[in-house]
């Protein structure tokens, strides 16, 4: 996936709150079926790039009822 930088500051709307900005690029997302393909695009294109690799996620199965140990580690909240 290709994402651009943003070149223009976000602004916030005075009346609603609203951010908005004049880049529509920073909107833009391009997706590509290999890292070959994007990296030939972003040449072909005079565009410069870095790559990110995704990260492993780590998880953890937990029940509902392990909310309500007596022995957790955490502070009861209600």
């Amino acid at each position: 996936m290709m994402e651009f930088e943003p070149t223009a500051a976000r602004q916030v709307e005075p009346l609603m709150g609203w951010t908005s900005s004049a880049d529509t690029r920073s909107q833009l997302r391009l997706s590509f079926d290999s890292l070959e393909e994007a990296i030939a695009y972003a040449k072909a294109e005079g565009l410069m790039y870095s790559v990110e690799r995704p990260r492993e996620r780590s998880f953890k199965p937990k029940a509902y009822s392990d909310n309500f140990k007596y022995d957790r580690k955490g502070r009861w909240t209600h």
